[in-house]
């Protein structure tokens, strides 16, 4: 018997339909506090059957459809509570959807240490084997709105809540390894145009003039797209899916050393898509359908939890020697290379009883890491430390951490001095608002060296826009060289030409051939046979509004959107990457940024800087 149904069961045995749950006669707040709110879990496995209607205040009402009136014919009573109420409440029902990730499923689960990774991380989660902790898990599709359709073409959010001892751990991931973009300011840009037309109102599924012009003129999103184009770009629902945290993470271990560290949840089920034909025999919750009733009858889905890792000077060597960047989102970790190494499984064996409360108002942000887990230079990964949390003090409330699915389970009572806001529930009782010598707060010891981990980044500041490389085409063309089939490439160039025949614009399609071109020049002449359309030679010819176009030797088409004297952007042979000599530290601050550095990425005189 399962836990909720024991629960249920004490319920049904203890809780009558006539008689209020009241426990003493004791008048005092304390007592209500402690008889009304002692149990969220009680009130979410209460059946209908032994709850009384109620309006909002706690009053019984006879039917929920009455409405009072100046006789049988006469106009509503203003004095009707229960039916203002009522309306009132409905129509504040919703609260705004989530601008990306709008549409998504979600259930609970576990996670268990399955193979320790103390030598590399402090983190007590992965301390020892059988280590374990609660987990909620959200998956979703990406552009569409809260009612698209499941079977979209479309990357997959794959978001997972760690409910550790230290604190809550969120992981906030994706279906692909790699993303459209690297600059963080992009990043709204492009999902405008993944969005509806602002004068049109279609989707690319009906006009994708938006989507092909956004990627025209940013080539280094090529590797996303040809994931998203191909097999993978419709995963037949989300157990059969992987998941990658795609940003490059630190992990540091109790000595205060850290390695760099990619994330992957591997899908015990392994990996399943739908073809562009067969998803439109799909019903529109084709996900959450399969998600939800494979948990229902027992057939719980499991990821194993694993990590690749590389030292600092791995880093640096895998720049200059490979021109993999692990600051760049663009950029996959070669496997062979630098292994797998498995942490543990989480499974999820329990749905939600609430969709809305569980599901829609769960509020995972990058930004909430615990002791072991710090985040690195990834520039769009630190904006979105900022981006996620912000979303949910402004969707769900500022008091959103309050809510249970969101709430940290650690093994000790946390407290601090944040008060008052909407909805504050949790507030703290009469504990100080401040740092109180009357009242102290507890403190524990910080268990990582920031200066340690973080300390060799001290520099000046600059304004930096990536730039297009020859290297941003080396996965891609693995991709469709060494990975694919002939059947899978046939299928890519269906999907592409089709999505293509929607684009409005013919110079659109003739630059994205050109960037393909870059990848291979199969793949062009086969778009150009399948969409009739000739496209350019290459990108060395091309100015880009988006990017810097480093595959050019004409100066004039070299800067994004022919801004060369006006607007000083940092285009740098090295594109943000950890160059030889990027993590020498010297008491803590970085030896490289001197103002006559040899190597100093931004000095004065640097040998190597920029601008």
């Amino acid at each position: 018997m399962s836990t909720a149904q024991n629960i249920l069961n004490t319920i049904s045995s203890t809780v009558s339909p006539i008689v209020p749950t009241m426990t003493s006669q004791n008048t005092s707040f304390a007592q209500h506090s402690a008889d009304m709110f002692k149990s969220y879990e009680e009130d979410r496995q209460t059946p209908s059957q032994k709850t009384i209607y109620t309006s909002s205040n706690g009053v019984p009402e006879p039917h929920p459809y009455e409405a009072q009136r100046a006789g049988e014919n006469g106009p509503l009573l203003l004095q009707d509570f229960h039916l203002i109420d009522l309306l009132s409440h409905f129509d504040r029902e919703r609260i705004p959807e989530r601008v990306v990730h709008a549409k998504g499923s979600g259930a609970h689960g576990f996670f268990e240490c399955t193979d320790p990774l103390d030598d590399l991380c402090l983190a007590d989660i992965f301390s020892a084997k059988g280590k374990k902790c609660p987990i909620t898990v959200r998956f979703s599709t990406v552009g569409g709105e809260s009612g698209s359709h499941d079977c979209a073409r479309d990357p997959r959010g794959f978001s997972v809540k760690f409910r550790t001892e230290e604190g809550n751990w969120d992981i906030v991931a994706n279906n692909t390894p790699a993303f459209f973009l690297r600059d963080p300011a992009k990043f709204p840009h492009f999902i405008h145009t993944q969005k509806r037309d602002p004068a049109t109102h279609l989707t690319h599924a009906d006009d994708s003039t938006m989507f092909w012009d956004y990627l025209s003129q940013n080539p280094e999103a090529i590797h996303q797209v040809m994931i998203l184009m191909g097999d993978r770009g419709i995963p037949d629902g989300y157990r059969f899916m992987h998941g990658y945290y795609g940003h490059t993470i630190k992990l540091v271990n109790k000595n205060g050393d850290w390695v760099y560290c990619q994330l992957h949840m591997k899908s015990q089920q392994g990996t399943k898509f739908i073809t562009q034909a067969d998803s439109h025999s799909k019903p529109p919750d084709y996900s959450q359908k399969d998600l939800y009733y494979a948990i229902d009858k027992g057939d719980y889905p499991k990821w194993s939890v694993e990590v690749q890792t590389m030292t600092p000077k791995e880093a640096e060597d895998l720049w200059e020697k490979q021109k993999i960047n692990v600051f760049d989102l663009t950029h996959v970790w070669p496997q062979k290379q630098f292994p797998l190494r498995k942490v543990g499984q989480f499974v999820l064996n329990e749905n939600t009883k609430n969709y809305f409360a569980e599901v829609e108002q769960v509020a995972f942000s990058p930004s909430h890491l615990i002791p072991g887990v710090e985040p690195t230079a990834d520039p769009v990964f630190q904006s979105r430390l900022f981006s996620y949390a912000d979303t949910h003090r402004h969707r769900v409330g500022v008091n959103y951490q309050q809510l249970p699915v969101n709430a940290p389970r650690t093994a000790f009572k946390h407290g601090n001095f944040q008060r008052d806001g909407s909805m504050a529930f949790f507030n703290q009782g009469s504990r100080p608002n401040y740092l109180s010598s009357i009242e102290p707060i507890s403190f524990r010891e910080r268990s990582v060296n920031l200066d340690k981990t973080h300390g060799h980044f001290v520099n000046s500041a600059v304004s930096y826009l990536s730039e297009i490389h020859s290297e941003d085409f080396n996965a891609p063309r693995a991709l469709w060289e060494r990975v694919w089939d002939e059947k899978a490439r046939e299928r890519f160039i269906g999907n592409i030409s089709g999505h293509m025949g929607n684009c409005q614009k013919e110079e659109i399609i003739k630059r994205q051939i050109a960037i393909f071109r870059e990848v291979s020049d199969d793949i062009a002449t086969r778009l150009e046979k399948a969409t009739g359309i000739k496209g350019y030679d290459g990108i060395s010819e091309l100015r880009f509004n988006g990017s810097y176009n480093g595959m050019t030797k004409d100066k004039k088409l070299h800067s994004a959107n022919g801004m060369v004297n006006s607007v000083k952007f940092t285009a740098s042979g090295n594109n943000g990457a950890p160059i030889k000599g990027t993590h020498n530290t010297a008491n803590g601050i970085a030896a490289i940024n001197g103002a006559n550095g040899a190597n100093g990425v931004n000095g004065v005189n640097g040998v190597n800087g920029v601008h």
